[in-house]
């Protein structure tokens, strides 16, 4: 079967063609569809399995990065997408993307209601972080994207990407239902344990990246698009360091999602 990817662009959003790119190369069909063609057309969604929000600057980062984009698809998209969810198919935001997510309260998704429990706010530097990180996956997660996966190196680019969860309760559950699925660690794998710039905005217990509890809807800052290929990475002409045929590792993530659907909806 052919695993259909709708991939969302407009008003900002600026990943949507690499993003596009690395499912295609993952085996998916992708497709870019415009915000406002999709609240026209709604029912486009039933054609696909996944629905991705890729980075970029959606309505400038007004208000807040993301809020606006986070209200247009919650008050006009809101039902469609729960029904998305419930049909078990899958849902990714990638840094934008992860704000949105967030501030629209599709993940983390606790009790199955949209709910705003956790947010990203301004990075602890007072500046917008564009470099390359490490992060860690949590083996306990239920997170589909992430299967077989150990360590990434992925490049972060945001302003606001200090994750924050509305209480401490929030940040147990999470914690305990292994729905923190990606920390900032060090060169070496080790815990950043908050330091600059391993954890380069401050997030609260060094987390990059989340999901639900179905591990299906996930959410991440880093850029998993910006290392599809080895020659993304900036050590890439180093000898020895890379095999020449090496795929970059962001691709996996790609890769992961095409496979699940691929086996889920055959």
């Amino acid at each position: 079967m052919t695993v259909r990817v709708l991939v969302l662009t407009g008003f900002g959003i600026n990943c949507d063609y690499e993003t596009a790119f690395a499912f295609s190369r993952a085996g998916a069909k992708a497709e870019r569809v415009h915000l406002n063609d999709l609240i026209n057309n709604p029912s486009f969604l039933t054609d696909y399995h996944v629905f991705s929000i890729p980075g970029g600057f959606s309505f400038g980062d007004d208000v807040a990065s993301g809020k606006i984009l986070a209200n247009r698809l919650r008050y006009r998209l809101g039902d469609h997408l729960m029904n998305f969810v419930n049909e078990g198919k899958l849902i990714i935001g990638i840094c934008n993307g992860f704000q949105v997510l967030v501030k629209m309260g599709l993940l983390p998704l606790l009790d199955g209601v949209m709910r705003q429990d956790t947010t990203l706010v301004w990075n602890d530097s007072g500046r917008f972080e564009d470099r390359w990180v490490r992060v860690r996956v949590n083996s306990d997660s239920p997170c589909v994207w992430l299967r077989g996966i150990e360590f990434m190196d992925l490049p972060v680019r945001h302003g606001e990407g200090k994750f924050l969860t509305r209480d401490d309760n929030v940040l147990r559950e999470l914690q305990g239902r292994g729905m923190v699925a990606l920390r900032y660690v060090r060169k070496d794998g080790s815990p950043a344990r908050g330091n600059y710039p391993e954890n380069p905005n401050g997030s609260l217990d060094d987390i990059a990246g989340i999901c639900d509890p179905s591990g299906r809807i996930f959410g991440l800052m880093p850029h998993p698009e910006g290392h599809m290929l080895r020659t993304q990475h900036p050590t890439w002409t180093r000898v020895g360091l890379h095999d020449p045929d090496e795929e970059g590792i962001g691709l996996q993530v790609f890769r992961n999602a095409v496979n699940y659907c691929a086996r889920t909806f055959e």
